[in-house]
């Protein structure tokens, strides 16, 4: 029998406000203790996702079609409609012009037998977005992983890279049930710091660290995160590179401030790193009067504040852009095939903290562990902004568009630019922060097609080329996995349509405003998931989160 779907609509309406709240069950307690690891990323008592239950998504189907939906395939293609689009199992089988723009479509076309469609007349469909860079709701932060699984896929994400996820053993179990389709989760791609989950203790040489490589690829680990700090050394880092690309693993830097005057970008790529993440790195191997970054005296890179505010004071210490240096600089990490990845969205609060505390999906879909995590104070990685002044905005703002230069002159040049997160720190909540860096993507001057594009094809190649692989999704083409996000409103007219609130647009007719957009459907590995019913979920898991913890404090910026 076929089931017809049509355009589903919900508006989730919670209106909890959200001030500093306290959880008085010892269970809850143990979620606010002081992380193990440095930036309180995935450990050990993280709780995995609930299995999932009967309900959660429909499918896989024997034939699920999609009829008469707006194509856009990921490669950088244009727009194509009226499209028919074929799945059978989790692969895409067919995808047929099932008309002209303008003139009537030919009913009852095949294929006939169906079990399942969807009516795509007015929507658009594009590959499932990939998530370069991604923590778990951790201890502290929710309630268990799931919370952050729904609201990636809520907002389209069907495949997230964990760097890391949570602890080895979790981030490798919950990557086994997301590909059994046992949890509602993305795609989930593993990767590690170097040392995690062995019990052979600190990797502290070179030699250890081809243990670790050879013990992790061992131990379903795709991949390894470096933050050039600690035991890391230049050393250790390129034999740990070197030894990833034997064992057919991937790898990512944040190439922090505590070794980058050693171990910059352009030495990364020279060490054949395969993505730099956020933009540390790159301005220190564009220092124009300089070796090392000039910072204030007092600077104590551990307070946060002057770790975070002082950075972006590095924006006039380099050659100015479209220069020879930068240029060069580009071309070098070009040759190297290194891939950027910049995750602007993490850092934005730097530039507008207002704005970024006061996000429209806060009230609703921030749970209270996570708003409290959010709230500044000295011992809270991301949490810096102690006293946040214009002047540090305005620093940001202005290392924001040279920032924003580079990236998109590498885009320009050939380079590739992946689209990330690192969502669950400075504001940024799950989900919402994927369309934010969709439209930061923009403003740094990539078209809507370059930034869907970034967010589909481009990671999706970043995550499979270390495998040796073809990447099995990233494009809607014959033979992909069947990984789409179904959406009601032209997403390259206007990005906002995509996050999870939608876009309040004003009605001619009514004159007063209504809120349109926001995913319809997310299909992941042929199972169809509601994304408003996902939403749904995680709005009455906040609000029910707030129900059983008493507020600490009324006040509310």
């Amino acid at each position: 029998m076929t089931t017809r779907v049509g355009l589903c609509v919900a508006i989730v309406g919670a209106t909890i406000a959200l001030g500093t709240w306290r959880i008085d069950t010892p269970v809850a307690e143990a979620a606010f203790q002081a992380p193990t690891q440095p930036g309180g990323r995935g450990r050990p008592g993280d709780a995995p996702a609930p299995a999932r239950r009967s309900g959660e998504g429909q499918g896989p189907f024997k034939k699920l079609v999609i009829r008469s939906v707006t194509l856009i395939d990921g490669t950088g293609g244009p727009p194509m409609s009226p499209m028919d689009i074929v799945i059978e199992g989790n692969r895409i089988t067919s995808i047929r012009q099932a008309g002209w723009p303008g003139l009537p479509q030919q009913p009852n076309r095949e294929p006939r037998d169906a079990e399942f469609e969807i009516d795509g007349k007015g929507m658009y469909v594009m590959p499932g977005f990939v998530d370069m860079h991604v923590h778990g709701s951790t201890a502290g932060k929710a309630p268990d992983l799931g919370y952050a699984y729904k609201l990636w896929l809520a907002h389209g994400v069907t495949t997230v890279r964990g760097v890391s996820l949570s602890s080895a053993e979790t981030s490798s179990s919950e990557k086994n049930r997301s590909a059994r389709n046992e949890i509602v989760a993305p795609r989930i791609v593993n990767y590690q710091t170097l040392g995690s989950g062995w019990s052979d203790g600190p990797v502290t040489s070179v030699e250890k660290a081809r243990a670790w490589v050879r013990w992790a690829a061992a131990n379903n680990i795709d991949g390894i995160k470096f933050f050039n700090r600690g035991d890391e050394t230049p050393e250790i880092d390129a034999a740990a590179i070197d030894e990833a690309h034997k064992n057919k693993m991937g790898t990512v830097a944040h190439l922090s401030q505590n070794n980058v005057a050693m171990f910059n970008a352009r030495q990364a790529g020279d060490a054949h790193l395969d993505t730099v993440t956020h933009y540390y790195g790159h301005f220190e191997s564009l220092l124009k009067d300089k070796t090392i970054q000039d910072f204030p005296v007092g600077y104590d890179y551990n307070n946060e504040q002057d770790r975070f505010g002082d950075i972006a004071r590095i924006w006039n210490q380099t050659y100015e852009p479209g220069s020879q240096q930068w240029v060069e600089y580009l071309e070098h990490q070009k040759a190297n095939h290194v891939n950027f990845d910049p995750t602007f969205n993490i850092y934005a609060a730097s530039r507008d903290l207002m704005r970024a505390r006061n996000a429209d999906w806060h009230q609703t879909y921030t749970m209270p562990q996570l708003w409290n995590y959010f709230q500044s104070t000295r011992d809270n990685h991301g949490s810096y902004f102690y006293d946040w002044t214009t002047e540090n905005e305005v620093a940001w703002k202005n290392f924001y568009q040279r920032f924003m230069r580079l990236i998109n002159d590498y885009k320009n040049m050939g380079g590739r630019v992946t689209t990330g997160t690192d969502s669950g720190f400075i504001w940024k909540t799950y989900g919402f922060a994927y369309i934010e860096e969709l439209e930061l993507l923009r403003e740094a001057g990539f078209s809507p097609l370059e930034v869907i594009r970034s967010a589909t094809m481009w990671g999706a190649k970043t995550l499979y080329e270390p495998k040796g692989e073809a990447p099995p999704m990233g494009v809607v083409k014959n033979g992909m996995l069947a990984d789409l996000v179904i959406v009601g409103e032209n997403p390259l007219s206007n990005l906002k349509v995509l996050y999870g609130t939608g876009h309040m647009r004003l009605n001619p007719q009514t004159n007063r405003q209504e809120r349109v957009g926001g995913v319809k459907y997310t299909i992941k590995d042929g199972i169809v998931y509601d994304a408003p019913k996902l939403l749904a979920e995680v709005a009455a898991a906040v609000a029910e989160q707030k129900r059983t913890m008493k507020p600490a404090t009324t006040s509310q910026p």
